[in-house]
C-alpha cells in the first residue's frame, strides 16, 4: 500500500490519488468478500478465471 500524500502535496484544486487496496487482503483466501455502503450490501466475487464481479 502506498502512504498518504503529506498536506503539502495536496494542490487545493485536485482530489488526493485513489487509494489502492490489494484485492488479496479483503478477500483472502476465499472467493468473495461483503462490503458495506451507505447501509447496502455489495458482494465482491473473484471469478474462476480471475476476473473480479461487483452486485447488490
Amino acid at each position: 500500500m502506498h502512504n498518504p500524500p503529506s498536506p503539502s502535496d495536496i494542490k487545493p484544486d485536485r482530489a488526493p490519488p485513489a487509494k489502492e487496496i490489494d484485492v488479496a487482503s479483503l478477500i483472502g483466501a476465499a472467493r468473495e468478500v461483503v462490503l458495506l455502503h451507505r447501509g447496502e450490501r455489495y458482494r465482491l466475487r473473484v471469478t474462476a478465471s480471475g476476473k473480479l464481479i461487483l452486485t447488490k
